[in-house]
Formats: C-alpha cells, structure tokens, sequence
C-alpha cells in the first residue's frame, strides 16, 4: 500500500459522511475524457490498453453508484467522430465493445442489483457483431427496473435530435400528430432517451470543460462538473467530491 492511500482512504470517509441521500443525483452522466492521453503519457501503452483501463473505471464507478443509490448512468463511450480515428483504434475498439456488452450479459453483480443496460446512439453505424453482443446484454437485463446504465456508443447529440425531428415529421406528414401539439413532452418521447429523467448532474474528466455534443437537448438544466484526472486515472475521491460539489450548489432551473 503506498503512504497516500491510507489519506485517500480518509479522505473519502470524510467527504462520504457529509453527502446526503435525499439530495443525491438521480441520472449522473459522464464523459469519460482522457483514455488515450492516459497511455501516451505511460510511454509505452497502446491506445487499446489505455481504453481497457478505461472500462475498469467504468466498472468502479458503476460499483460506486449502486452504493450510492445513484439510479441512472449514462455514459459517453464513443461517439460519430470517433469513426474518425485512425482504423486499428476503431477496429480495437469495436473488439472491446463486443467483449464488454458480451460479458455484461454474464456480470453477476449487473444482475444482483438489477441493472438495465441500454445502448444509445447511430447503432446501425456498428458492425454486425457488435449489435449482435449489445442485444444480446439489452435483452439478458431488459426485465429489470431499478437501475439503469445508457452507454452512448455511435452518438452525436445534433443527429439525436435531429432523428427526433424525422419522427416526429412522419407522424404529422402521416396524420398521427397535429403540428400544434408539438412540444417538449413530445420531442423528449422521440429521443433515444425516451422515458429517462435528464440528467442532474454531467461529469467530465481530463480538464476538458465542453460538452462535445453530449446529451445536447436533456442538459438543458444539468449541472456540469469538470475534473482533472484522466478518465483511467479517477478515485473515488474525485467522484464523491463531483458529488459533494453538486450537493453544495443551488440549484436555478432558469437564468
């Protein structure tokens, strides 16, 4: 154990102590910002290693959040532009997406909380065998109620709503909505969070402070928090003091 954990350790209890249940977040979404930054500065590290580092957080904070009661999580996996990248990084990416939804279906702890899983974004833009492994996770939780982890894979939060507006176009243009009943029950009925509260609280990691096109049109009154350590590099002490910070706020749902 090195010398700071035991401080960590403290200092966790501390922050711990002082959150309050009743105030905690309902729907935390993250941008989990900085897995290549993370193996660039390793030296030595892919930038596949540096994203499955990425995934062991991931899995952390979702452990955090069931002890925290925290109900709904939705997190930014890898969105249009990523297609970007160049094509080993897609390719190895797209691996780890098939062996991440694939073992989600088999997690005992996903099951024990009973944890809904659901994939959000342009899914046709994936490959088959992905698909395949994120229905196949959909399915294996789909009775379940309590919980609920979105993951953002092939998402763009403009093409979100603009899909919305397609929607919503074929119902009028088939004479099943009039235009004036259009409003914002009904574009939130069309997006691919449908029946999710928006988020309270959106974390990103890495020092960036931009949304990047996430969750455009339900962060309209989320609180943002911006934290330093590279998403690989995330304690449960920065989390709890994301926590700590949104509690600490007033809240204004207005100017």
């Amino acid at each position: 154990m090195t010398p700071l954990k035991p401080l960590y350790a403290v200092y966790e209890w501390y922050i711990s102590r002082n959150l309050r249940s009743e105030n905690m977040p309902r729907h935390v979404a993250i941008i989990m910002d900085g897995n290549r930054r993370y193996s660039k500065i390793q030296g030595d590290m892919n930038s596949i290693e540096g994203h499955k580092r990425g995934v062991d957080t991931l899995e952390k904070v979702l452990d955090w959040c069931i002890d925290l009661g925290i109900e709904i999580v939705t997190v930014y996996a890898f969105s249009i532009e990523n297609f970007k990248r160049p094509p080993e990084e897609v390719e190895g990416l797209m691996k780890l997406f098939k062996h991440n939804f694939e073992t989600i279906a088999q997690n005992k702890r996903i099951h024990k909380n009973e944890v809904k899983l659901k994939a959000v974004g342009k899914l046709e833009l994936l490959p088959d065998d992905v698909r395949k492994a994120i229905k196949m996770a959909e399915e294996s939780t789909s009775r379940y109620n309590k919980r609920q982890v979105n993951i953002a894979i092939g998402y763009d939060g403009r093409l979100e709503i603009v899909d919305a507006m397609k929607k919503i176009a074929d119902e009028v243009k088939n004479g099943k909505l009039n235009p004036g009943d259009i409003d914002e029950k009904i574009v939130n009925e069309n997006l691919y969070t449908a029946g999710l509260v928006d988020p309270n609280l959106i974390i990103r990691t890495s020092g960036e402070e931009r949304l990047s096109g996430f969750l455009l049109w339900q962060s309209s009154y989320s609180e943002l928090y911006f934290c330093d350590s590279l998403w690989p590099q995330l304690r449960k002490v920065d989390f709890l003091r994301a926590l700590r910070d949104y509690q600490q706020r007033e809240r204004r749902f207005g100017v």
